[in-house]
């Protein structure tokens, strides 16, 4: 999404009008949910997708039309048995676009991507608000995590949807669609071994910051991470400082040199808010260290937040095999987020 900002930017800075198809809900086996969105200029699509195929050719049409009218619309894509045939596609569902005409002489707007980039910057948490109720005057606004906003100002009811869900919301007349581009959020990895290095650029590359933790210094050196936000030299047996920053967003991926060291992270990270603890290792390696927890006074409820073995079911190998396992659970962890029914 920071990507998509960027580019939005530098065709506004050059004075040129966009047109910002945004995908404002789905249902069934459509390609891309809520959310997904692209930017058209004069001559074709820039940059982003809804999904591909003749729906997003259809849709790439639609928004050079919109850059001679001037005029934001919605429109619905149908996609029922008969239609996915005519359309050439391979998945069905229906889908609902906002088409968002943006002129390249819109102050307002200028500064409202500067201020949204500044955020991804900050790594703050942002939420897109827009008025896609029909009409020539759609309007826009983002607000941070950090309490401040840019663009236009919405009623207080819109502003209390702000979650991790994508949604249109209804307010009298008006219809809002609010997304949450940004997630301050991190992936805490304890060990810097093989798989850490082939894991970290892997989840850097679809948008996951992360975190490597280490107690020896030649597994700790940023160059042996690609894409990593930061490395750190820890002390594995107390944690207690580093617990108290996670967060309910953040990840954490446990995969050291040993089970001792596995057991003793387990143990204190169990006591933050963690959405996510996964645990590289076997099944059997799993049950010892299950045990000992469990003598550490940590019930079943305590013991079903870890994921062990990590990683979605591969007959994965080798540590750039094993990191596309952890990252596809990770992917799907974070989608659980992403979207609500309409």
């Amino acid at each position: 999404m920071k990507k998509f900002f960027e580019l939005l930017n530098d065709e506004l800075m050059a004075g040129r009008d966009v047109t910002m198809v945004s995908v404002t809900a789905s249902s069934g086996s459509t390609p891309r949910g809520a959310g997904a969105r692209m930017i058209v200029g004069e001559k074709g699509r820039i940059y982003g997708t809804i999904g591909g195929g003749a729906v997003e050719y259809l849709c790439q049409q639609k928004a050079q039309e919109v850059l001679k009218t001037k005029k934001s619309f919605n429109e619905s894509y149908m996609l029922r048995q008969n239609q996915v045939q005519d359309l050439g596609m391979i998945c069905g569902g229906d889908v609902a676009c906002f088409f968002q005409y943006i002129s390249g002489q819109d102050e307002k707007i200028k500064e409202m991507v500067k201020f949204v980039l500044d955020g991804f910057e900050k790594d703050e948490d942002i939420w897109m608000i827009m008025d896609i109720t029909d009409g020539d005057k759609p309007s826009m606004g983002i607000v941070r995590g950090d309490g401040k906003k840019s663009g236009d100002e919405y009623p207080k009811q819109v502003l209390e949807h702000l979650d991790r869900k994508s949604r249109k919301y209804k307010l009298d007349s008006s219809v809002y669609f609010i997304e949450k581009i940004n997630q301050n959020s991190k992936v805490y990895i304890f060990g810097g071994g093989h798989v850490a290095q082939q894991l970290v650029p892997t989840l850097h590359r679809i948008g996951f910051n992360c975190i490597v933790l280490e107690d020896r210094e030649d597994f700790s050196k940023k160059e042996l991470f690609q894409g990593v936000v930061s490395t750190r030299i820890v002390d594995m047996e107390d944690l207690s400082d580093l617990c108290e920053e996670i967060s309910e967003n953040d990840y954490i991926c446990i995969m050291t040199r040993g089970h001792k060291d596995d057991y003793i992270i387990q143990r204190q990270v169990l006591k933050t808010p963690a959405r996510y603890i996964g645990v590289i290792g076997s099944r059997r390696k799993t049950a010892g260290v299950m045990e000992k927890l469990r003598n550490d006074g940590y019930n079943d409820k305590d013991l079903a937040r870890i994921t062990a073995p990590i990683g979605i079911p591969l007959d994965a190998e080798t540590p750039a095999e094993i990191a596309i396992s952890i990252a596809g659970q990770l992917i799907n962890e974070r989608a659980k987020d992403r979207h609500e029914d309409n």
